[in-house]
C-alpha cells in the first residue's frame, strides 16, 4: 500500500476504535520503512469528501447541541465526549491532508510530520475514550457537533487555506481552552482525565507548530507574505472572528506571532 492508499482506509474505516487502531498501525508502518531506508511511496488516491463515521454520535448542528454545566458530572462527561469528537474529527483530518493534496511536491518531512500528528490524534482519542468508559460513559453516548468537517469541505481544493485554517486556527484554539478545561478536571480531582488532557496540551502545540512550518514553506515557494496571506485565507473560509483571550505563549512555541492573530479578531 501507498502512504495514500493508507490514508483512504483511515478515512473510509467508520468505528472510532477501529480507525485509530489502523492509523496508528499505518504510522508505525511508515515509520519503520523510512528507518530501513526503504520509503513508502506517496502515490496517489481520492479521498472521500467526508470520512466515514459510525452510526453513533448523532450529530447536529452546533446550536442545537445542548448545554450542560462544566462543573457537574453530567457536564464533565459531556465535555470529555466533545473532546473525543474533536480529536476523531483531527485523526481524518491530518490523514485527508495527504492524499488531498498529493499532487503537490512536498519535501518528505512533511508526510514525516502528518503522519506522526494522525498517529498522535489516535492516542489521544483513545485516552479520552478511555476516561469516558471508567464514567461508564463512551463515545457516541451524547449527540456531537456536525459543523467539525466544515473546514476540509471549505478547503477542499486550496492546500494553503488547509493548512491556515486547520492547524493554524482550529488546533491552536485548543491551546487556547485546554489549559481551563484541564483545571475543570483538577478540581473534581480526575486524575485520568487530568492525564490525558495534559498529553493532548502538549502535543497540540507540535500540530499548531506543523501548520505553521509548511504553511510558510509554501508562502516562501510562491513568493508571498505570509502574514498577508494567512489573513485572507482565514477571512475566506473562516466562518466569524477569532475569539480572544490567546494563549500567546503557547502560540508562539508553535511559530503563530501575536499580529498573525490579533487583527483576525
Amino acid at each position: 500500500m501507498t502512504l495514500c492508499d493508507m490514508a483512504v482506509d483511515v478515512l473510509t474505516t467508520a468505528d472510532g476504535r477501529e480507525k485509530t487502531r489502523k492509523s496508528k498501525a499505518y504510522a508505525k508502518a511508515w515509520f519503520d520503512a523510512r528507518e530501513a531506508g526503504t520509503p513508502l511511496e506517496i502515490g496517489r488516491a481520492t479521498p472521500p469528501l467526508r470520512p466515514s463515521r459510525p452510526d453513533r454520535p448523532e450529530l447536529l448542528d452546533p446550536r442545537d447541541v445542548p448545554k450542560r454545566k462544566p462543573g457537574s458530572p453530567a457536564g464533565r462527561i459531556a465535555l470529555l465526549h466533545a473532546v473525543a469528537h474533536i480529536e476523531l474529527n483531527a485523526v481524518d483530518l491530518h490523514w485527508d491532508i495527504i492524499p488531498r493534496f498529493a499532487h503537490v511536491k512536498m519535501p518528505m518531512g512533511f508526510y514525516d510530520d502528518w503522519v506522526k500528528s494522525a498517529a498522535e490524534e489516535s492516542k489521544h482519542f483513545n485516552l479520552i475514550c478511555d476516561c469516558l468508559e471508567s464514567e461508564n460513559s463512551f463515545y457516541g453516548a451524547l449527540p456531537a457537533h456536525a459543523g467539525m468537517w466544515r473546514a476540509a469541505e471549505d478547503t477542499a481544493d486550496d492546500f494553503m487555506g488547509r493548512l491556515a485554517v486547520v492547524p493554524m486556527v482550529l488546533e491552536a484554539r485548543g491551546l487556547d481552552v485546554t489549559p481551563g478545561m484541564i483545571e475543570i478536571f483538577r478540581k473534581a480531582k480526575a486524575t485520568q482525565a487530568v492525564e490525558a488532557l495534559e498529553t493532548i496540551y502538549a502535543e497540540e502545540v507540535g500540530h499548531v507548530a506543523y501548520g505553521s512550518k509548511w504553511f510558510h514553506f509554501l508562502c516562501g515557494r510562491q513568493d508571498l507574505d505570509p502574514k498577508d496571506a494567512f489573513h485572507e485565507l482565514v477571512r475566506k473560509y473562516f466562518h466569524g472572528a477569532l475569539k480572544p483571550p490567546f494563549n500567546e505563549e503557547k502560540r508562539a512555541e508553535a511559530g503563530l506571532p501575536p499580529d498573525f492573530y490579533w487583527p483576525l479578531t
